[in-house]
């Protein structure tokens, strides 16, 4: 399936887990850790070819998962994986989660910025980065940074959907594709 179709498809069932996250007691926090922790289980190889396997029915899915699992999963957590496995979305659960963050992070009013940097950038940099995104974003900004010797320099910035790179890498290869 393309990824549009998948995140189409995964948007109801991350608005529902949101929603009902938003009414409970530390719910946020609570679906948020569950749903990272089912979508690494359901990257992981051996239980995508345990979850292909024909011969395993949806309940038979919804069990393996919910046992992998065993108590980081809520009687809530559990029942959404059964829907998921009762409907065949199972290999939804990345997308789900990742969508999830997104409204989670919509609702906080933050966002996860990743910058990559040629080289190390220093506290005042990233100071001042984080505070223009603040001021641009209108949100508080979590700001990882990461080394890529291979961007030769400048930055690529990642924040949601949004990719600003301002490399020499990046320079070189737009050039690359003008003179084709």
């Amino acid at each position: 399936m393309a990824e549009t179709e998948l995140a189409t498809i995964a948007r109801p069932y991350a608005r529902a887990a949101f929603s009902f996250a938003l009414d409970q007691v530390d719910g946020l926090v609570a679906w948020s850790r569950m749903l990272s922790l089912l979508a690494a289980t359901a990257r992981e190889d051996i239980v995508r070819r345990a979850l292909d396997d024909p011969s395993l029915s949806d309940e038979q899915g919804s069990d393996l998962l919910i046992t992998v699992m065993g108590d980081e999963l809520s009687e809530e957590g559990r029942n959404f994986v059964a829907v998921l496995s009762a409907y065949s979305r199972v290999e939804l659960l990345p997308n789900i989660a990742e969508m999830f963050e997104l409204l989670k992070a919509n609702h906080e009013k933050t966002m996860d910025v990743e910058v990559s940097s040629a080289f190390e950038v220093t506290q005042s940099e990233k100071g001042a980065l984080s505070k223009a995104l603040n001021t641009r974003l209108q949100r508080d900004i979590n700001l990882e940074t990461s080394i890529d010797k291979s961007l030769i320099g400048g930055v690529v910035i990642k924040a949601e959907d949004t990719v600003i790179d301002d490399s020499v890498r990046g320079k070189i290869q737009k050039l690359s594709n003008v003179l084709g």
